[in-house]
Protein backbone atom coordinates (compact mmCIF):
# COMPACT_ATOMS: atom_id res chain seq x y z
CA UNK A 1 0.00 0.00 0.00
CA UNK A 2 1.30 3.92 -1.32
CA UNK A 3 2.43 5.99 2.32
CA UNK A 4 -0.19 8.78 1.94
CA UNK A 5 1.47 11.12 1.51
CA UNK A 6 1.96 9.54 -2.07
CA UNK A 7 -1.66 8.66 -2.46
CA UNK A 8 -2.43 12.12 -1.91
CA UNK A 9 -0.05 13.45 -4.13
CA UNK A 10 -2.03 10.99 -6.92
CA UNK A 11 -5.11 12.18 -6.62
CA UNK A 12 -3.89 15.87 -7.27
CA UNK A 13 -1.83 15.11 -10.60
CA UNK A 14 -4.97 13.06 -11.77
CA UNK A 15 -6.85 16.38 -11.06
CA UNK A 16 -4.28 18.22 -12.94
CA UNK A 17 -3.88 15.55 -15.78
CA UNK A 18 -7.37 15.10 -16.32
CA UNK A 19 -8.26 19.07 -16.19
CA UNK A 20 -10.20 19.07 -13.15
CA UNK A 21 -7.53 21.61 -12.17
CA UNK A 22 -5.90 23.84 -14.37
CA UNK A 23 -2.65 26.12 -14.19
CA UNK A 24 -3.62 29.17 -11.70
CA UNK A 25 -6.40 27.01 -9.94
CA UNK A 26 -5.66 27.18 -6.18
CA UNK A 27 -5.08 23.75 -4.34
CA UNK A 28 -6.91 22.48 -1.26
CA UNK A 29 -4.82 23.82 1.76
CA UNK A 30 -2.91 21.36 4.44
CA UNK A 31 -5.79 21.65 6.41
CA UNK A 32 -8.28 20.87 4.26
CA UNK A 33 -6.32 18.00 2.72
CA UNK A 34 -5.61 16.42 6.25
CA UNK A 35 -8.91 16.81 6.64
CA UNK A 36 -10.23 15.23 3.35
CA UNK A 37 -7.86 12.06 3.73
CA UNK A 38 -7.97 12.08 7.19
CA UNK A 39 -4.11 12.62 8.02
CA UNK A 40 -1.72 14.50 9.63
CA UNK A 41 -0.79 18.22 8.58
CA UNK A 42 2.25 17.18 8.55
CA UNK A 43 1.64 14.14 5.75
CA UNK A 44 -0.65 16.94 3.98
CA UNK A 45 2.41 18.98 3.83
CA UNK A 46 5.20 16.71 2.66
CA UNK A 47 2.86 16.01 -0.40
CA UNK A 48 2.35 19.72 -1.14
CA UNK A 49 5.79 20.85 -0.97
CA UNK A 50 7.27 17.81 -3.43
CA UNK A 51 4.47 18.49 -5.90
CA UNK A 52 6.33 22.19 -5.04
CA UNK A 53 9.77 21.17 -5.79
CA UNK A 54 8.98 18.87 -8.71
CA UNK A 55 7.44 22.20 -10.39
CA UNK A 56 4.00 20.78 -10.05
CA UNK A 57 2.41 23.67 -8.02
CA UNK A 58 3.56 26.96 -6.81
CA UNK A 59 3.35 28.25 -3.86
CA UNK A 60 2.56 31.87 -3.10
CA UNK A 61 3.21 32.88 0.44
CA UNK A 62 0.49 34.60 2.20
CA UNK A 63 -1.96 33.47 -1.20
CA UNK A 64 -1.70 29.39 -1.17
CA UNK A 65 -0.52 27.12 -3.35
CA UNK A 66 -1.84 26.71 -7.11
CA UNK A 67 -1.14 24.84 -10.08
CA UNK A 68 1.67 25.49 -11.78
CA UNK A 69 2.36 25.68 -15.97
CA UNK A 70 1.72 21.71 -16.95
CA UNK A 71 4.49 21.24 -18.60
CA UNK A 72 7.34 18.88 -16.39
CA UNK A 73 10.61 21.07 -15.71
CA UNK A 74 13.60 20.18 -15.99
CA UNK A 75 16.70 22.15 -13.47
CA UNK A 76 19.50 23.88 -15.28
CA UNK A 77 21.05 23.51 -12.35
CA UNK A 78 21.94 19.84 -11.67
CA UNK A 79 22.02 16.83 -14.56
CA UNK A 80 19.78 13.84 -13.68
CA UNK A 81 18.01 10.80 -15.55
CA UNK A 82 15.01 11.52 -17.46
CA UNK A 83 14.16 8.37 -15.81
CA UNK A 84 14.42 9.92 -12.48
CA UNK A 85 12.40 13.00 -13.26
CA UNK A 86 9.54 11.18 -14.87
CA UNK A 87 8.98 8.36 -11.85
CA UNK A 88 9.67 11.53 -9.40
CA UNK A 89 6.27 12.70 -10.92
CA UNK A 90 4.50 9.77 -10.41
CA UNK A 91 4.31 8.83 -14.04
CA UNK A 92 5.26 5.69 -16.08
CA UNK A 93 9.08 5.96 -17.47
CA UNK A 94 9.35 3.91 -20.74
CA UNK A 95 12.00 4.12 -23.68
CA UNK A 96 12.49 2.98 -26.80
CA UNK A 97 16.00 2.78 -28.80
CA UNK A 98 16.46 3.70 -31.92
CA UNK A 99 20.17 3.15 -32.66
CA UNK A 100 23.11 1.55 -30.97
CA UNK A 101 26.15 1.26 -32.91
CA UNK A 102 29.75 2.10 -33.15
CA UNK A 103 30.56 4.82 -36.06
CA UNK A 104 33.65 6.42 -37.19
CA UNK A 105 34.21 10.04 -36.13
CA UNK A 106 33.70 13.08 -38.15
CA UNK A 107 35.73 16.24 -38.47
CA UNK A 108 33.08 17.57 -36.41
CA UNK A 109 32.78 15.05 -33.52
CA UNK A 110 36.73 14.88 -33.77
CA UNK A 111 36.60 17.94 -32.51
CA UNK A 112 33.99 18.11 -29.75
CA UNK A 113 35.85 15.01 -28.50
CA UNK A 114 39.56 16.44 -28.87
CA UNK A 115 40.19 13.21 -30.65
CA UNK A 116 41.15 11.85 -33.94
CA UNK A 117 38.94 11.49 -37.62
CA UNK A 118 37.92 8.03 -38.24
CA UNK A 119 38.47 7.41 -34.17
CA UNK A 120 35.64 4.96 -32.58
CA UNK A 121 32.86 6.15 -30.80
CA UNK A 122 29.61 4.87 -29.88
CA UNK A 123 26.51 6.53 -30.80
CA UNK A 124 22.89 5.66 -29.77
CA UNK A 125 19.43 7.56 -30.60
CA UNK A 126 17.00 6.65 -27.62
CA UNK A 127 12.83 8.66 -27.14
CA UNK A 128 12.26 8.79 -23.53
CA UNK A 129 8.46 8.10 -23.09
CA UNK A 130 6.35 9.65 -19.84
CA UNK A 131 3.26 7.82 -19.48
CA UNK A 132 3.73 6.63 -23.34
CA UNK A 133 4.37 10.07 -24.60
CA UNK A 134 7.84 11.04 -26.27
CA UNK A 135 8.96 13.83 -24.22
CA UNK A 136 13.28 13.76 -25.34
CA UNK A 137 14.96 12.38 -28.30
CA UNK A 138 18.57 11.87 -26.80
CA UNK A 139 21.33 11.72 -29.61
CA UNK A 140 24.27 10.85 -27.92
CA UNK A 141 27.87 9.96 -28.94
CA UNK A 142 30.32 8.49 -26.53
CA UNK A 143 34.33 7.96 -25.86
CA UNK A 144 34.69 4.02 -25.93
CA UNK A 145 38.11 4.84 -23.67
CA UNK A 146 36.19 5.87 -20.72
CA UNK A 147 32.79 3.71 -20.94
CA UNK A 148 33.56 0.54 -23.13
CA UNK A 149 30.67 -1.37 -22.52
CA UNK A 150 28.33 1.20 -23.33
CA UNK A 151 26.99 -0.82 -26.32
CA UNK A 152 26.19 -3.60 -24.60
CA UNK A 153 24.04 -2.29 -22.08
CA UNK A 154 20.46 -2.92 -21.78
CA UNK A 155 18.85 0.88 -21.97
CA UNK A 156 15.49 -0.54 -21.40
CA UNK A 157 16.80 -1.06 -17.25
CA UNK A 158 19.22 1.70 -17.18
CA UNK A 159 19.41 4.98 -18.74
CA UNK A 160 22.69 6.54 -20.30
CA UNK A 161 23.11 8.74 -17.68
CA UNK A 162 23.00 6.34 -14.74
CA UNK A 163 25.42 4.00 -16.60
CA UNK A 164 27.92 6.88 -17.44
CA UNK A 165 27.55 8.15 -14.02
CA UNK A 166 28.48 5.29 -12.32
CA UNK A 167 31.66 3.98 -15.14
CA UNK A 168 32.66 7.73 -15.87
CA UNK A 169 31.78 9.96 -12.70
CA UNK A 170 30.83 13.24 -13.60
CA UNK A 171 33.65 16.01 -12.97
CA UNK A 172 31.78 19.06 -15.15
CA UNK A 173 29.90 19.43 -17.85
CA UNK A 174 29.03 22.64 -20.66
CA UNK A 175 25.74 22.68 -22.66
CA UNK A 176 23.42 25.24 -24.07
CA UNK A 177 19.43 25.72 -24.98
CA UNK A 178 18.06 27.43 -27.83
CA UNK A 179 14.28 27.16 -29.36
CA UNK A 180 14.28 25.29 -32.79
CA UNK A 181 12.10 23.96 -35.24
CA UNK A 182 13.20 20.31 -35.79
CA UNK A 183 14.26 18.59 -39.01
CA UNK A 184 11.17 16.86 -40.03
CA UNK A 185 12.68 13.00 -38.82
CA UNK A 186 12.81 14.49 -35.11
CA UNK A 187 9.24 15.90 -35.38
CA UNK A 188 7.90 12.48 -36.51
CA UNK A 189 10.07 10.57 -33.33
CA UNK A 190 8.30 13.23 -31.14
CA UNK A 191 5.31 12.85 -32.71
CA UNK A 192 4.78 16.47 -32.96
CA UNK A 193 3.74 18.60 -36.05
CA UNK A 194 6.51 20.09 -38.14
CA UNK A 195 5.58 23.76 -36.69
CA UNK A 196 5.96 22.70 -32.62
CA UNK A 197 8.92 24.66 -31.72
CA UNK A 198 11.40 22.18 -29.73
CA UNK A 199 13.67 22.77 -26.83
CA UNK A 200 16.93 21.60 -27.82
CA UNK A 201 19.64 21.23 -25.06
CA UNK A 202 23.43 20.74 -26.48
CA UNK A 203 25.71 18.78 -23.17
CA UNK A 204 29.35 17.88 -23.72
CA UNK A 205 30.10 15.71 -20.10
CA UNK A 206 33.61 15.36 -18.81
CA UNK A 207 34.82 12.64 -16.18
CA UNK A 208 38.68 12.83 -14.40
CA UNK A 209 40.00 11.05 -17.51
CA UNK A 210 38.24 13.18 -20.08
CA UNK A 211 35.77 14.39 -22.51
CA UNK A 212 32.84 11.09 -21.95
CA UNK A 213 29.91 12.18 -23.89
CA UNK A 214 28.13 14.35 -26.05
CA UNK A 215 24.43 14.81 -26.53
CA UNK A 216 21.32 16.55 -28.44
CA UNK A 217 18.68 16.39 -26.56
CA UNK A 218 15.32 17.45 -28.28
CA UNK A 219 12.02 18.22 -25.99
CA UNK A 220 8.65 18.63 -27.47
CA UNK A 221 8.11 22.84 -26.60
CA UNK A 222 4.65 21.97 -25.36
CA UNK A 223 5.19 19.18 -23.04
CA UNK A 224 8.50 20.14 -21.18
CA UNK A 225 10.34 23.32 -20.08
CA UNK A 226 13.47 24.05 -18.06
CA UNK A 227 13.72 26.19 -14.93
CA UNK A 228 15.37 26.13 -11.58
CA UNK A 229 16.20 28.05 -8.33
CA UNK A 230 18.78 29.62 -6.89
CA UNK A 231 19.44 30.31 -3.12
CA UNK A 232 22.21 33.10 -2.58
CA UNK A 233 24.28 33.97 0.83
CA UNK A 234 24.42 37.81 1.52
CA UNK A 235 28.15 37.51 1.27
CA UNK A 236 27.60 36.58 -2.62
CA UNK A 237 24.85 39.35 -3.17
CA UNK A 238 27.60 41.77 -1.47
CA UNK A 239 30.50 40.54 -3.83
CA UNK A 240 28.36 41.44 -6.74
CA UNK A 241 27.61 44.83 -5.74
Amino acid sequence: MQPRFVQIKSAILRQIETSQMKAGDKVASENQLAEQYSVSRMTARRALTELVEEGILLRSQGLGTFVSDHRPMSSMLEIRSIQDEIEQRGHIYSNVVLTKQAVKANSQQSAWFGIQTQDNLYHTQIVHLESSVPIQLEDRLVNPLWAPDYLQQDFSRTTANQYLSQVAPLTQADHSVEAILAAPEITEILNIPPSQPCLHIVRRTFSTNGIVSFASLYHPGNRYRIGGHLNFHPSDLGERK
